[in-house]
């Protein structure tokens, strides 16, 4: 049996990715729908099975993750209600859609999980959320299994689902867009655009990996590289009286926020 992508757009692209990148999958595998298969058509160069047709791919399945956008999710769980049996396993990575909302749909005896995982699971370097209701707890373990595979991941209770989101998913754009200003800076005060570039993601990323390696906070980390008078917290201060931690948490908050109502957005 294989696993079925409904949905397939970055996301879902991204996702298949690091799962054949890991050694444990093959895209035989996986067969992946969109509406449009013409902008899958790469993916069946490399072996993935393609198709329009959600029912088909769910009838052929075990494991059907739902990877739509949230106010096209309903459309979906119509289509695939009367295909699907409690030996399936539904997995959302649809953002805002609760597990009992998609059992309103399908009916309380198919296992759902949600998952929230960002961009970065095509290179296997994911942080991934799961949740679901207590009635289906014991396929926790199932899908954190396979989302290992292609990062971390964490349990977290259901309500906390639209804060993950915020983030973790969101949270890729946000940092990638401090690394850019950060690389910007860097052009105007001596290097080229693709120096400063690549120096800026390979700072991001050391960063990163000091709190992950020393399991630190931040500051204690900030406390290392920073003197009485030197240019670092001359750096640091500057940035703060023009409101860079609070504007990066406010757009965390609106994100969350956002989130929340995607999938009551139906226009």
């Amino acid at each position: 049996m294989k696993t079925a992508i409904l949905g397939t757009g970055n996301l879902g692209k991204s996702l298949v990715k690091g799962l054949v990148d890991s050694g444990n999958y093959q895209p035989s595998d996986f067969i992946l729908t969109r509406r449009s298969i013409a902008k899958l058509e790469p993916l069946t160069q490399e072996g993935f099975e393609v198709t329009n047709d959600n029912v088909a791919a769910v009838k052929q399945s075990q494991v059907v993750i739902i990877a739509v956008l949230p106010q096209k999710i309903n459309e979906v769980l119509e289509q695939i209600k009367d295909a699907l049996t409690p030996k399936h396993l539904v997995i959302s990575l649809v953002s805002g859609v609760k597990v009992a909302q998609i059992q309103k749909i399908v009916g309380n005896d198919v296992p759902i999980v949600r998952a929230m995982p960002n961009t970065a699971i095509a290179i296997r370097e994911s942080m991934t959320c799961l949740c679901t209701t207590p009635q289906f707890k014991n396929k926790i373990v199932e899908v954190q299994e396979l989302f290992e595979l292609v990062g971390e991941t964490v349990v977290i209770n259901e309500e906390q689902m639209t804060s993950a989101t915020a983030l973790c998913a969101c949270g890729i754009a946000f940092f990638l867009r401090a690394i850019r200003a950060a690389s910007q800076g860097g052009n105007e005060i001596d290097f080229h655009a693709s120096e400063a570039l690549k120096m800026a993601a390979q700072t991001a990323k050391g960063a990163a990996s000091l709190l992950i390696a020393n399991n630190s906070h931040p500051e204690d980390e900030i406390d290392k590289v920073t003197s009485p008078k030197g240019c670092t917290i001359a750096g640091l201060n500057e940035m703060e009286h023009n409101g860079f931690s609070s504007s990066f948490i406010k757009g965390i908050t609106v994100s969350a926020k956002q989130a929340g109502g995607l999938y009551f957005d139906k226009d």
